[in-house]
């Protein structure tokens, strides 16, 4: 990470609390994190149901954390595996930068432009009304839409290699965001949002 935080950018959205920093892994510190997550992490494809269909996700995905953070969104249970020597250090780092507490990461692999995520909000209960996600981006660069759920307003971010985007306050409840695909031919990213579950769900 880088020692100091020149390049950090608030991002001055009503209902929101984003900032973005571009540098926030040096390009060798980036390259090496995404061949080895890109190797060694446990990644699946899930399905969920839409409209009473078994739809599998334009993506590959694996959840870290500690034991008790278990999560639940679109119908998934999300049982966290032991984290790894990168992760966890990675995790130490968003943690000293942003003055959060971490316990768990979700890890989104986008294997090229046909991959993608759809319009949603990490609202879950789990989550709680504020929370602080710290979303640090490897590989191919992509952009991230946000929009108002309210009146429609709409902002776009191009996250590069290395960067960190970090979403607090009120962004959850007023914004949706998505990763949309793209025709354009795209190498692979990798996506880490560390978050705290505040509510584990016991089962």
């Amino acid at each position: 990470m880088q020692n100091d935080l020149f390049g950090q950018q608030d991002i001055q959205l009503a209902d929101a609390d984003l900032s973005y920093v571009p540098d926030f892994l040096s390009v060798s510190e980036a390259d090496a994190l995404l061949a080895v997550l890109r190797g060694t992490l446990a990644w699946r494809q899930d399905s969920i149901r839409i409209y009473g269909r078994e739809v599998k996700i334009p993506r590959l995905q694996a959840w870290y954390g500690d034991p008790e953070a278990q999560y639940r969104y679109s119908g998934l249970d999300m049982r966290p595996l032991p984290w790894t020597e990168e992760l966890r250090e990675l995790k130490m780092t968003c943690e000293q930068f942003t003055g959060s507490r971490f316990n768990a990461v979700l890890a989104n692999y986008y294997r090229d432009g046909a991959d993608g995520m759809g319009w949603h909000a990490d609202d879950e209960p789990e989550l709680g009304t504020s929370p602080v996600i710290a979303s640090v981006s490897l590989g191919q660069r992509r952009n991230m839409d946000f929009r108002h759920r309210h009146n429609g307003e709409k902002y776009r971010i191009r996250l590069g290699h290395g960067s960190l985007l970090v979403m607090a306050g009120l962004t959850q409840q007023y914004w949706q965001h998505a990763l949309p695909k793209s025709r354009k031919a795209m190498d692979d990213r990798i996506n880490l949002t560390f978050r705290r579950i505040i509510h584990p769900t016991q089962r």
